[in-house]
């Protein structure tokens, strides 16, 4: 039978709608039963599953052909719909960021009272900070905590060859915001938001920008703004004073290293005993998505191999490997 452990994972990641841990889960219990052998049980267990990521891919391709809130047909080319499926406790934030964001969604939460004082509660927010540190996945965080849809700005449709279209498509987005309150994504957003001074900038991305920083100034809907960059330094000065708070994210030290990997592997345990301390310094340098990325491939091995544990050995090598990568 199952460790109750893995039960209680299953049911966990069942109730979270955590696709992916849940899987992982089912897949151990399929080889923990092949190793006493029940390798009849263990072959169905595992045909089960096949069919049922099947089932879901299926079902995944739908959702994502008709969500629910869709945008207005013109604003289709412009935007993807997403319905997000996480909450900020599921993120690792340092301390500070946390608190801002969570009092943004307290003030989302109550913004009708605090209108009714003429108080205007925050919902334009800059992200700043390296590739993979939880920017974007931010955004799906606060819909998720709000039960709103999320819709990320597909820059590379709003930018036109045709003189001021793409400063039309941009009103478009802004009208929507009135229209639908929701989360509203412009990542990258150093791609349209760079110094209007530069030399190399197209006539057309100064038009935008001017047009962005006229739209967001006079906007006055319910729906929550973010614009997410890589390189804030590229950014026009102007651009800063229009957000009620801009939030740099850092690269995770060894206190967040530890809580990632002891959250991405709480449904497994290890085959030795783990010094957290000493593998937190292997991760050193890597963002969010790439030590949750390596946890995920330490957990694909350890199903692939039939195994029933986790190996350290394998994390540290994965770790070490991709700091090499990212020395080059």
């Amino acid at each position: 039978m199952a460790a109750s452990d893995q039960i209680k994972s299953l049911i966990k990641s069942f109730g979270e709608d955590n696709e992916i841990r849940f899987f992982s889960t089912a897949l151990q219990i399929a080889a923990t039963e092949a190793k006493q052998g029940h390798t009849t049980f263990a072959q169905e267990l595992k045909k089960l599953i096949d069919v049922a990521k099947k089932d879901r891919s299926v079902n995944a391709i739908h959702s994502k052909a008709l969500p629910l809130n869709l945008p207005k047909r013109e604003l289709q080319e412009l935007i993807e719909v997403f319905q997000p499926k996480i909450n900020l406790s599921d993120m690792v934030l340092d301390e500070n960021i946390k608190n801002t964001l969570y009092k943004v969604i307290k003030e989302q939460e109550k913004w009708q009272i605090l209108k009714a004082h003429n108080l205007e509660p925050k919902r334009k927010l800059l992200l700043t900070g390296a590739p993979g540190t939880g920017k974007t996945m931010t955004a799906q965080a606060i819909a998720g905590e709000l039960g709103i849809t999320v819709f990320i700005i597909r820059l590379d449709g709003l930018m036109s060859k045709y003189l001021g279209e793409s400063i039309a498509k941009l009103r478009l987005i802004f009208d929507a915001m009135n229209d639908q309150r929701a989360v509203y994504l412009f990542d990258e957003f150093d791609s349209i938001g760079s110094h209007r001074n530069q030399n190399q900038d197209i006539g057309e991305i100064k038009r935008v920008l001017n047009s962005f920083l006229i739209n967001i100034e006079k906007d006055q809907s319910n729906s929550i703004i973010i614009a997410a960059t890589n390189l804030p330094e590229s950014l026009d000065k102007a651009l800063f004073r229009r957000f009620d708070e801009i939030i740099e994210y850092p690269l995770p030290d060894e206190n967040h290293i530890i809580e990632i990997i002891k959250k991405q592997t709480k449904a497994f345990s290890f085959s030795t005993k783990i010094d957290y301390k000493a593998l937190s310094k292997l991760a050193l340098g890597l963002n969010y998505s790439e030590i949750v990325r390596i946890c995920n491939d330490t957990i694909k091995e350890m199903i692939l191999n039939d195994l029933d544990k986790l190996e350290l050995a394998t994390l540290k090598k994965l770790l070490k490997l991709r700091n090499v990568v990212n020395e080059k």
